[in-house]
């Protein structure tokens, strides 16, 4: 059992005979009584985001789960297929699984997959990706005087505000956790 008052981002835990990840995590505690502990978290059996606020005291099962390191290899539909780089396994992971972690997936990239009961049910981003730019908004001349930024849309899909200067076919870096531009490479 853990206690509520240890949940933080990323931890993953069962209530319900659901299974659920911390996604964010706030400690209220008012003048009188307990403290109250509200969590955002991502059911990684459905997708579903949910939010609930517990008391300080209550618990919540506390789960075990096995990692690998993996390759991400294509998309089949709607199921992300990867490979296990030691035993040459491919397990796969639906999209509504994944959430927003999807939109950084690359082909060829390594990763790390979470099991629960031989199933995978999450991955592991590394903390940036390198995506190359195939849309970009043209940059107006004389826009330099404040941190002007605009919007390019990478290789996989998803739309980064970024420097006026990035152009299309320049490659980014951009932060998995946050989904914001980091540098150009």
């Amino acid at each position: 059992m853990i206690d509520v008052n240890e949940l933080r981002k990323g931890v993953t835990f069962e209530l319900d005979g659901n299974l659920y990840k911390v996604v964010d995590y706030s400690h209220n505690k008012t003048g009188r009584g307990n403290a109250n502990i509200k969590v955002k978290a991502r059911n990684l059996l459905t997708g579903a985001n949910v939010e609930r606020t517990f008391s300080s005291g209550q618990s919540v099962q506390d789960v075990s789960l096995d990692f690998a390191n993996v390759q991400y290899l294509y998309k089949d539909g709607d199921n992300y297929i990867f490979m296990d780089n030691e035993t040459f396994e491919q397990p796969a992971i639906g999209e509504d699984a994944l959430g927003e972690s999807a939109q950084y997936l690359k082909e060829g990239m390594e990763v790390k997959l979470t099991f629960y009961k031989e199933k995978a049910i999450d991955v592991e981003l590394p903390t940036s990706v390198d995506l190359k730019v195939v849309e970009a908004e043209m940059a107006i001349r004389g826009d330099t005087a404040t941190g002007v930024t605009k919007k390019v849309t990478t290789e996989t899909g998803i739309t980064v505000q970024c420097p006026n200067f990035v152009n299309v076919g320049d490659t980014i870096r951009v932060d998995t956790r946050t989904g914001e531009y980091v540098t150009r490479v």
